[in-house]
């Protein structure tokens, strides 16, 4: 009697034929996961910020408190790691002839990790404190101002390079189910490109741009829910 293909049984065989090893299967779910938390977190905290509920002016063009900048950087910071594990993972997803997508995914995604860590990292473990403290002669250069400081565009930059890492997976995720509602997300997120870059230029492009409070969770969680629903891979020598 022939065995069942664990790829292909449950609802798993509707999205895509998927078999992972345990580790790229648990984590790809759970940096996905992670950076679908940590999104809506920051999401949470930024409506909170342009309501003016934590401290300053209210509106996008308003630059934040230190407790404006604690709440929305902190999962920020935390964001660029958990999407670039979630893109390592969906390397492991990618058939031979599509993972140069996949690679060049990775180096955007890194590329975006290393931009907005930096510039996050900066803001909390130096600035924030002397924000509070009121020592801020000699660090305005530092000062994160929205479209009037240096590491804000450094900040756009990165999320730049995070929307086309986004479009640069499309290509990954073929086949029907949550694999088609993954691939759509991803490819939105990925459209956002220009609204993001530009918005220095054109301040009203934030607008647009705000879309990415439901594409980015929305791409981050539809790769969790085909992650879990992946079947394990049985490894050598398992009984």
């Amino acid at each position: 009697m022939p065995t069942p293909n664990p790829a292909h049984r449950g609802d798993a065989a509707e999205d895509i034929a998927l078999v992972l090893s345990p580790a790229a299967r648990a984590l790809g779910f759970w940096s996905a996961a992670g950076a679908t938390v940590l999104s809506l977190t920051y999401v949470a905290g930024q409506l909170a910020e342009w309501l003016g509920w934590l401290g300053s002016a209210g509106g996008p063009e308003s630059a934040s408190t230190p407790l404006g900048l604690a709440v929305l950087l902190t999962p920020s910071l935390l964001l660029g790691p958990a999407f670039l594990l979630m893109v390592v993972s969906i390397h492991e997803l990618a058939s031979p002839e599509r993972r140069v997508w996949s690679l060049a995914a990775m180096a955007f995604a890194t590329a975006y990790l290393v931009l907005t860590g930096v510039t996050y990292f900066v803001q909390l473990a130096w600035v924030t404190p002397r924000l509070a403290a009121g020592r801020i002669a000699g660090m305005e250069p530092f000062l994160f101002v929205p479209f009037d400081s240096f590491l804000y565009a450094v900040d756009i930059l990165g999320y730049s390079f995070m929307s086309v890492a986004t479009l640069l997976a499309v290509p990954v995720f073929t086949g029907p189910g949550v694999a088609r509602i993954a691939r759509r997300f991803l490819m939105a997120n990925g459209l956002l490109l220009p609204f993001l870059a530009l918005q220095m230029y054109w301040h009203g492009l934030i607008w647009i741009a705000a879309a990415w409070a439901i594409t980015f969770p929305g791409a981050t969680w539809s790769v969790a829910v085909l992650f879990r629903r992946a079947a394990p891979r049985r490894e050598h020598g398992a009984p």
